[in-house]
């Protein structure tokens, strides 16, 4: 198996642009991934990687054997596919990522449950609130609220998620409730943001009497961790927008209380994006049907 990881370590390192990323991306040290790239220049007898301090580049022997090496490893995964469908017995390592909201109310409790039918299948999940690249950083699942920029890839709708404006009794108590949109942008009332680079969301979509409008809000707290707002708005720093199933243990409580209830924010998508390929795998499509499915009734309950 030595050859097919010393071929995974290059095409990740290829696609990584580092040899220090394609390691942590591999579970292993930058010096066995280096190595690794060093043992099949050798036996190539070609430079693969052009390195300097600063940079590492792929040369033109490189580009053409990293479109090699793609077709050997969808040929091998396609091969095992097969074979874990034969035996059915699924196996293997699955990469998935979601936003911090959605996995750790949703995903990761279903995940020792997905263990327990399929242990032959090991999961690594991924949690943050920016945007991710399916191919660059290795991933078979994303889940993700919104709608993706990029159309090269498959979705599979969940559901369509309410969102709901809310703040602590105390900020509303030192600040009073909102009485319109406007208020969210004029400096009356401070908004909890996220945001983060390449943020596709700079606008709190709400529905008016005359149609949807994309309120450009303003607040002095920022950050690219969903909770974070959460924990803000608890706090009594100001107002946040959230899918109602993050929050709908604080409604519940008192603990954050709903605001501009007549102009109220439009749902959201949930959805996961796969590449079509991965699909195929007997592990992923079981992950997805398995997961789809739970979370969807976990929603109709929130």
């Amino acid at each position: 198996m030595s050859y097919f990881d010393n071929i995974r370590t290059f095409v990740r390192v290829y696609e990584l642009g580092s040899m220090s990323a394609a390691a942590r991306d591999q579970r292993i040290s930058a010096a066995v991934a280096s190595s690794r790239i060093s043992q099949l220049e050798e036996y190539l007898s070609v430079r693969l990687f052009q390195r300097t301090t600063r940079q590492l580049n792929p040369t033109e022997q490189g580009n053409i054997f990293y479109r090699g090496a793609c077709k050997i490893l969808e040929i091998i995964e396609e091969a095992e596919s097969e074979v874990n469908s034969i035996t059915h017995s699924p196996r293997g390592l699955l990469h998935i990522a979601a936003p911090l909201g959605v996995g750790r109310r949703l995903i990761a409790p279903l995940i020792p449950e997905f263990r327990k039918k399929f242990p032959l299948i090991t999961l690594r999940l991924r949690l943050s609130d920016r945007k991710l690249d399916l191919t660059a950083e290795g991933l078979d699942v994303a889940f993700f609220l919104g709608v993706p920029e990029d159309s090269a890839m498959h979705i599979r709708k969940i559901a369509d998620c309410p969102r709901v404006l809310c703040a602590a009794p105390q900020y509303l108590k030192s600040r009073g409730f909102p009485e319109n949109p406007t208020e969210l942008t004029n400096g009356i009332h401070d908004c909890l943001n996220l945001r983060y680079p390449g943020a596709p969301e700079f606008q709190w979509p709400l529905q008016l009497e005359k149609g949807i409008s994309k309120v450009a809000v303003k607040g002095p707290y920022e950050s690219d961790d969903g909770d974070v707002l959460t924990d803000w708005a608890l706090e009594g720093h100001g107002i946040i927008l959230k899918p109602s199933f993050e929050v709908a243990a604080h409604l519940a409580t008192g603990r954050l209380v709903p605001v501009l209830e007549k102009c109220p924010p439009i749902p959201i998508q949930m959805a996961l994006l796969y590449l079509h390929r991965r699909h195929q795998d007997p592990k992923t499509r079981l992950f997805i049907e398995f997961t789809v499915k739970r979370m969807q009734a976990a929603l109709r309950t929130n």
